[in-house]
């Protein structure tokens, strides 16, 4: 495989370390940000307004041209009746007067969108469902002359243009300047996005909810971690609880020393800790090893092994062993401070239960399947975090599949173990209604993996003052990238942001022979990859973003680049609206971020200080190296190349895929469906009699669920990407 192609920076989808942090990670170059109120006639192209500040370089003018008035039947929004373009009758309620000053009612158009008919002239008819992307193109998809343009996932509307269901825009690049420079300048998401490898077509827009940066991270208690650990002495309380029999047995090793980087403890560089494990045993070991343990017990276990294992070197602040920015703790520490939460419960909460780990809502798949790939990333699995299905690189530069590895089901069987001594949630194994709200508003929960700044605004909504839910380092897990034969003791993310799996695409039954809509539909597309457009499909309209007395943007400085900030008032909006959620905040009052280009410039001026400060960890570990992950680039060592959102399977590949029906459906991330990796979770090996340990688990799914050929036909996609790829260059 050829050298590192870098890739050069998305136009305007800053680079944003943990999503987060200005100036943290890599410094690449964007074009600059025009900060000029931006007044835009119909069909004016996108970014040739006026503007102040730094002048922004824009592609030739567009061609594309239609009649003023042209209606778009858009059956497109985000996973809601809630995230659509129009608002729905629970959010407007009996009219809503939003920041901008004006009142809103159910059928209306949200602001962004109102604002996208004057600036391009075009007239938007709501036929969304209100379905999530896959379930929303299903339904359509037999009635798609009735639709214009239409969400998908990334792999569904490839696949329904490779079948000639929809607009293939590639053939429109020279009339959409902005889309097409994006692509060129960044040429594996083009990769990505292109459905045929001998015609180059690309059948949706992409979205970027940020990007090549980390999307999901651990997130816990902080003061319960403080609590337990830190202090001089023994650690004592009045009542405890006694730890549940042992199941989970040791992942690191029981002898030996392991020696990892760690980021400094002020950030300033790189240093080395050592795990001695001669000196201090492995931590679950000792617990197993001693019988019936108490809470009291369990806390000064763990607290002298930490002390011995890293030879003194967190001294009396244990907890940063977990919470700090020199953290190195790994999947057996993390299960021995598990054990210490959930045996004192009334230490933490002053009850008698406290749940170790949950999901953001522990009755919707969609959120339980989290647990798996957090799982990946304490005990060193790819493909649990796959741009798609359970796909990764593997070090010889082929594509494979976790769900036919036997070290995913040997995870699997880690977590089902952790259920068993009660260290995950009881909602989760019941699949109840608890959601990480009343996790934290209550004291129930201690822990799950997820996005910064959602789960962070939670300090402020749900948490009392003194406490404290912040993101902590990635763990260090065994991984075998190719660069050792024994793997190597290192912490790594596979939650990359890259190209999203939804999108939206044109259907072609509807524009059908009408040039207006045509030229509609990739004006749309096209405006929304313009400078201006990016800030309007992130933002808003300028109502709802602070200006100058001039009318020019008032901007910050967001990694290096001048963005503009929020107005005061949509910052209070945002508060008393969404509880300072931003996503959900502009997907249901805005109409921003449902698709195109997300800039995390709004959200991080809404992140909690809770959130920075823990993302800022994460940053600077990314930045200086400690964390590594996979590359938007095609890379020498395959391993460490991300998946493209989109393989280019041909329609009769897809056809045949589609008859895979056990490998379809068993393994679904979607609200309402089934997974089997949840299912062996929380119940064990008990859903099929052919599969009764991770050997059987793999076998079964390559041998009689047709991974094998599922895995056949992707590699020759895989590989016809490559030869595209290369020709790109």
């Amino acid at each position: 495989m050829k050298n590192v192609k870098s890739v050069l920076s998305l136009l305007l989808a800053v680079v944003m370390i943990a999503g987060l942090l200005v100036g943290c990670g890599p410094s690449i170059e964007v074009p600059p940000v025009s900060t000029g109120s931006k007044e835009s006639t119909p069909n004016q192209p996108a970014g040739t307004s006026g503007s102040e500040g730094p002048e922004a370089t824009e592609p030739p003018v567009s061609e594309l041209t239609f009649a003023p008035g042209t209606v778009l039947r858009m059956a497109v929004g985000y996973n809601s009746t809630k995230t659509g373009l129009f608002f729905d009758a629970e959010t407007a309620g009996e009219g809503i007067t939003l920041a901008d000053g004006n009142t809103y009612r159910a059928g209306d158009l949200k602001p962004t969108w109102v604002e996208v008919e004057n600036r391009l002239g075009m007239k938007f008819e709501d036929k969304y469902q209100g379905n999530s992307a896959s379930k929303e193109f299903e339904y359509w998809k037999e009635r798609l002359g009735e639709v214009d343009m239409v969400s998908g996932t990334a792999a569904l509307l490839s696949e329904n243009g490779e079948a000639g269901s929809l607009v293939n825009l590639a053939e429109y690049l020279d009339q959409m300047p902005n889309f097409k420079a994006y692509l060129e300048a960044n040429p594996i998401v083009r990769m990505s996005i292109t459905g045929n490898t001998d015609t180059g077509a690309i059948y949706f827009s992409p979205y970027f909810d940020g990007v090549n940066d980390i999307e999901r991270m651990p997130l816990m208690r902080v003061d319960w971690v403080v609590k337990l650990l830190d202090g001089e002495g023994e650690f004592t309380a009045s009542a405890s609880k006694s730890l549940a029999a042992a199941v989970y047995e040791p992942y690191m090793p029981t002898t030996g020393k392991v020696t990892v980087d760690v980021v400094k403890a002020d950030g300033s560089g790189v240093e080395q800790v050592t795990k001695d494990y001669d000196a201090a045993g492995n931590i679950i070991a000792n617990m197993n090893a001693a019988g019936t343990l108490d809470g009291v017990a369990a806390v000064n276990m763990l607290r002298k092994y930490i002390d011995e294992a890293y030879g003194g070197y967190y001294g009396t602040t244990r907890s940063n062993l977990f919470v700090g920015q020199n953290a190195a703790w790994d999947a057996d520490e993390l299960v021995a401070l598990l054990r210490c939460v959930v045996a004192n419960p009334q230490t933490l909460n002053g009850t008698d239960s406290v749940q170790g780990l949950f999901s953001r809502e522990d009755a919707n798949n969609q959120r339980r399947v989290d647990m798996f790939r957090f799982a990946g990333t304490l005990f060193g699995v790819r493909g649990l975090e796959s741009r798609q299905d359970y796909l990764y690189v593997g070090t010889d530069g082929t594509m494979k599949d976790a769900r036919q590895d036997v070290d995913t089901y040997k995870a699997m069987e880690r977590m089902h173990a952790m259920v068993e001594e009660g260290l995950i949630s009881k909602s989760f194994i019941d699949g109840s209604e608890e959601n990480s709200g009343t996790m934290l508003e209550n004291d129930l929960g201690f822990m799950h993996y997820d996005y910064n700044q959602t789960q962070t605004i939670l300090n402020d909504t749900k948490l009392q003052d003194g406490e404290k839910y912040m993101a902590v380092m990635v763990p260090v897990a065994l991984w075998h990238d190719g660069t050792s034969d024994e793997g190597v003791y290192m912490r790594f993310t596979e939650s990359w942001r890259s190209v999203k799996t939804d999108g939206w695409g044109i259907s072609k039954a509807g524009v059908g022979s009408d040039q207006d809509k045509l030229n509609a539909c990739l004006k749309l597309i096209d405006f929304a990859y313009s400078h201006e457009g990016q800030i309007l499909m992130s933002y808003g309209p300028d109502s709802f973003i602070k200006t100058n007395d001039d009318g020019s943007y008032v901007t910050f400085n967001f990694n290096g680049e001048e963005w503009p900030e929020i107005a005061d008032a949509t910052y209070q909006e945002l508060w008393e609206k969404a509880g300072g959620n931003y996503t959900n905040y502009a997907r249901f009052y805005l109409g921003s971020t449902l698709s195109f280009v997300k800039s995390q410039a709004f959200e991080y001026q809404c992140t909690h200080e809770v959130g920075r400060e823990g993302a800022g960890y994460i940053s600077t570990a990314i930045a200086l190296g400690t964390i590594k992950h996979p590359e938007l680039a095609v890379t020498d060592n395959g391993w460490y190349t991300i998946v493209p959102t989109v393989l280019p399977t041909t329609s009769v590949e897809n056809e045949r895929i589609n008859t895979f029906t056990e490998l379809n459906d068993k393994f679904k991330q979607d609200k309402g469906n089934y997974n089997m990796l949840i299912d062996l979770i929380v119940n064990g090996y008990t859903f099929d009699p052919a599969i009764k340990d991770a050997e059987s688990a793999a076998a079964t799914v390559s041998d009689t669920w047709m991974g094998k050929q599922y895995l056949a036909l992707k590699q020759d996609a895989w590989q016809r990407d490559l030869t595209y790829y290369d020709s790109l260059a």
